[in-house]
């Protein structure tokens, strides 16, 4: 899977996103501090180890760089940035029944909004699934060349035995 370029220059809107999500009752905001330990715990329940040491990453910074979404007071959803390299969007994961319902649209959005308010003027999206999910969200190219890029190298978990 190629990395994936950003403009954060020329982002669409998050402000009609966020409504759409309020009114189906799902919430999107930065995480705080106290919500580590719950946020990590549903990250590695539903997607993998690695995504939960770059969540723990992304909580170490100030301001938090992982975002949630909420519905009915829990989690459906995160992304981060600025967990494995600064610069790079992800990990990001949405709950399996609430794919294609605009959350990690949101999610995305709010972190790319973020990250430009910091002051950058691109992001990365590394190894980026999605491919056209991205494209179409916010305008990403693959970056030629890109895989595996940084994770080159990575120590992987064995596998299980059977």
């Amino acid at each position: 899977m190629p990395d994936m370029l950003v403009k954060l220059y020329e982002l669409p809107s998050l402000e009609p996103v966020l409504t759409a999500l309020r009114e189906r009752n799902i919430e999107i905001r930065r995480a705080v501090a106290p919500e580590k330990h719950l946020i990590a715990g549903w990250v590695g329940e539903q997607f993998s180890p690695y995504w939960v040491s770059e969540c723990e990453v992304a909580f170490a910074h100030q301001p938090v760089g992982c975002f949630i979404a909420t519905q009915n007071g829990k989690c459906i959803g995160f992304a981060c940035y600025d967990a494995t390299r600064r610069g790079f969007f992800g990990p990001e994961g949405v709950a399996d029944e609430l794919r294609g319902a605009g959350v990690g649209k949101g999610l995305l959005l709010s972190c790319l909004h973020d990250m430009a308010a910091q002051g950058y003027g691109y992001a990365i999206i590394g190894s980026a699934g999605p491919v056209e999910f991205y494209r179409r969200c916010v305008g990403a190219t693959p970056i030629e060349g890109s895989s595996p890029g940084i994770y080159r190298g990575m120590l992987r978990a064995p596998a299980p035995e059977n």
